[in-house]
């Protein structure tokens, strides 16, 4: 018996603005596509119970930071359901989370460079999202276009609506063209060049975010984040 896309999470916020887009076409689509994929043996990555991991991990009640990434890495072994993030035995730091780290350290003295794992970032209320939650193995970009995207403009749109005083950090042109809906008058949203190697040098780094992510929580009475993992 096939098994079901659903979404499994511990709490019921998300099942609540998200459950209706499981039966959509396009999602039944996405996991016809899916199906036919692990079928013929291909390897599908994050594996099917990470899928969702990121909203697993950041309950829409706790959602402080949104960080909008593209799609997973498509390493075996490297992604686990949330963006920029890989699993804490991964070495090298994929280049994009290295450039990040060196903006993090230069910006707020945080010196995460022993891991890749942004796992405690997520627990803190900071929703790293995909726009495209899976990809074939060794193929980057090979499930765009294929669903995700309308699911995961769903996701921004709840915590657009139902949120306040939410930072949204939109790194490249990809990410500030996802987010383009976003409310500015009741949240703060933060661009830069993504941290690419291709295009870190043009503005990312010395865009100081992390210290403006916390002076913008602080300021509306929320709990700044631990950006140490």
């Amino acid at each position: 018996m096939k098994q079901a896309i659903e979404l499994k999470i511990s709490t019921s916020l998300w099942n609540r603005y998200l459950k209706d887009e499981f039966s959509k076409s396009y999602m039944r689509e996405l996991y016809a596509f899916l199906e036919e994929e692990m079928a013929i043996g291909k390897t599908i990555l994050p594996k099917r119970s990470l899928w969702f991991n990121a909203l697993n991990s950041t309950p829409l009640e706790r959602v402080k930071v949104v960080i909008l990434g593209q799609d997973p890495y498509p390493t075996v072994g490297h992604a686990h359901g949330i963006c920029f993030s890989a699993m804490p035995n991964v070495k090298p730091i994929p280049k994009s989370l290295l450039n990040i780290y060196r903006e993090l350290k230069d910006d707020v003295g945080v010196d995460n460079f022993h891991t890749p794992y942004l796992q405690p970032w997520a627990e803190q209320g900071v929703l790293l999202l995909n726009a495209v939650l899976t990809v074939e193995a060794g193929k980057t970009n090979s499930h765009i276009g294929r669903g995700w995207e309308e699911f995961t403009s769903k996701v921004i749109e709840v915590v657009n609506k139902e949120c306040q005083n939410v930072v949204f950090v939109l790194w490249g042109a990809y990410a500030q063209k996802r987010g383009s809906s976003i409310d500015v008058t009741k949240h703060l949203v933060i661009k830069a060049p993504h941290p690419s190697p291709l295009s870190a040098y043009r503005g990312f780094f010395g865009s100081r975010p992390f210290s403006q992510i916390n002076n913008y929580l602080l300021t509306h009475g929320k709990e700044e984040i631990d950006w140490r993992v």
